[in-house]
C-alpha cells in the first residue's frame, strides 16, 4: 500500500510550500494579510495537490483524466519545489551560523527575501512549463553497431526501431502514440521492437482504443512489430506511480492481451523465433512481474540452448539486467528500457548506482545492451535531463 503511505508525507510537504507561499506574499504586502487572504490562498493551492486522490473517487470519464494529468503534473513540479525551498533553508542556516545571526533577527532584508523568493518563482515556473514540454515532446536517438556474426539471406544490415516505456493511459494518449508512429514510419524500419511498458496499469485509461490501435496497425515494419511486457502492463491500481499491494499475482488485463492482437503486434511471453531465416528474436518477461502464463522466467543460458549460435541473437528483455549472463550466453544485442533515463534531474546522474547500463548504448563483452529512456513517463508528468525518445539502431552484420 506505498501510494497510500505516502500520502501524509505528500500532505505535509504541501502544507509546508503552502506556508512559504504564503510568507512570501505576507511580506510582498509589507508584512501583513489578513487571515481570510490566507484561507483563499489555501483554497486556491490544495486542488492540484489533492487532484490525484480526488481522481479515485471520481468515475472514469473525462473529469478523472484531467484529475489525473493535473495530479501528476503538479507531483512532478512538487519535487522541483521542495528542492529549491530545502536548499534555500540550509543556506539560510548555514548564514545564521556563519554570520552569528541572534535568534529572532532575519536573515535577510525584506528586500533580498522578495528578490530571492522572485527569482526562485521564476525558476520554478521556468521548470515546470519545461519539464512539461519535455515529457510530451519526443526526439530521435541513433546507433549504429557491428555485429561479428552472419544474418541468413546474405543480410548485410538490420534497421529497428526500438520504443519502450510508453505508458499509455491518463497522460499518455492519441497525440503522442501518433507522434511515436510517425517518428518510427519515417525511419521506415526492418523490425520494430516495443520494450515493455506500453499499458500504464489502467487500461479503461486509454483515451481511445480504437484510435490507438488504428496507430499502431499503421506501422510500417518489414518483419512486423514484437513486444514483451513490462512491470506496468498488468492489472493493478497505481496512484502516481505507486502501486496498490495484492496477495493476487498481477497479470495484464485481457483487454491489454487483446489490443495487442488487434494492433498487429507480436507480444512475446518467454519466447523466440527465426525471423527470414535471417536471425533470432527472443522475448523476456519482465524481471519482476512475470505476468500471466509465465511461472518461472528463463535463464540466459536457457533461451540460446537450443538456438544456432552464428546467426544473431537479439533479445528484448524490459529491465536492463544479467548483461554477463547474456552475453555468456552469445546474445548480440539486448534492447531495454525501464530506467526512464532517470526522467527527473538529478536522478537522471544516479542511474550508474542502479544500473550497469541506465541508458543509451553500452557494450558487455561481444554483446550490445541499448536501453531507451522511453516514450512516455512514470508518475510525475515531467522530464528533467532527459528526453522521450524513439531510438533507431542500424545493425551491421559483418561475419564472414
Amino acid at each position: 500500500m506505498i501510494a497510500l503511505y505516502i500520502l501524509p508525507a505528500y500532505i505535509v510537504a504541501n502544507l509546508y510550500v503552502c506556508i512559504w507561499l504564503i510568507r512570501w506574499i505576507k511580506d510582498m504586502c509589507g508584512g501583513r494579510l489578513p487571515i481570510a487572504a490566507q484561507v483563499i490562498i489555501h483554497i486556491l493551492y490544495w486542488p492540484l495537490p489533492l487532484a490525484m486522490y480526488v481522481a479515485i473517487l471520481v468515475p472514469e470519464g473525462d473529469l478523472r483524466r484531467i484529475l489525473n494529468v493535473a495530479g501528476t503534473y503538479w507531483y512532478g513540479v512538487l519535487i522541483y519545489i521542495l528542492l529549491t525551498i530545502g536548499i534555500l533553508d540550509l543556506i539560510r542556516v548555514i548564514i545564521r551560523k556563519k554570520k552569528k545571526i541572534p535568534k529572532g533577527e532575519p536573515t535577510l532584508s525584506k528586500k533580498g527575501f522578495r528578490i530571492v523568493g522572485a527569482v526562485s518563482l521564476a525558476f520554478l515556473v521556468f521548470i515546470a512549463v519545461w519539464g512539461g514540454i519535455q515529457a510530451r515532446t519526443l526526439y530521435n536517438t541513433e546507433y549504429e553497431i557491428d555485429v561479428n556474426k552472419s544474418a541468413g539471406n546474405n543480410m548485410e544490415s538490420l534497421d529497428v526501431c526500438l520504443v519502450s516505456d510508453i505508458h499509455m493511459g491518463y497522460s499518455v494518449g492519441v497525440d503522442h502514440i501518433s507522434d511515436m508512429v510517425n517518428m518510427i514510419n519515417a525511419y521506415n524500419p526492418d523490425l520494430v521492437v516495443l520494450a515493455g511498458d506500453i499499458f500504464d496499469n489502467n487500461y479503461d485509461a486509454l483515451e481511445d482504443p480504437d484510435k490507438l490501435i488504428d496507430l499502431y496497425k499503421s506501422i510500417k515494419s518489414k518483419y512486423g512489430v514484437y513486444a514483451v511486457y513490462g512491470n506496468h502492463d498488468i492489472d493493478e491500481k497505481i496512484l502516481g506511480g505507486f502501486t496498490f499491494t495484492s496477495d493476487e499475482k498481477p497479470v495484464a488485463d485481457e483487454r491489454m492481451d487483446k489490443f495487442l492482437e488487434d494492433a498487429g503486434v507480436v507480444n512475446l511471453r518467454d519466447e523466440g523465433l527465426v525471423i527470414d531465416n535471417a536471425f533470432y528474436l527472443y522475448g523476456r518477461p519482465d524481471y519482476t512481474k512475470l505476468g500471466s502464463g509465465v511461472e518461472e522466467r528463463k535463464t540466459p543460458e536457457a533461451i540460446t540452448a537450443n538456438v544456432d549460435k552464428s546467426m544473431p541473437i537479439l533479445v528484448i528483455d524490459h529491465q536492463p539486467r544479467e548483461f554477463q549472463e547474456l552475453a555468456d550466453a552469445g546474445v548480440d544485442v539486448d534492447f531495454s528500457g525501464h530506467t526512464h533515463g532517470g526522467q527527473l534531474f538529478p536522478l537522471n546522474l544516479t542511474g550508474a548506482i542502479i544500473w550497469e547500463n541506465p541508458s543509451g548504448l553500452y557494450k558487455k563483452d561481444n554483446m550490445y545492451s541499448i536501453v531507451t529512456s522511453g516514450v512516455g513517463f512514470y508518475g510525475p508528468g515531467v522530464r528533467i535531463g532527459t528526453k522521450a525518445e524513439v531510438v533507431n539502431v542500424k545493425i551491421n552484420f559483418t561475419g564472414k
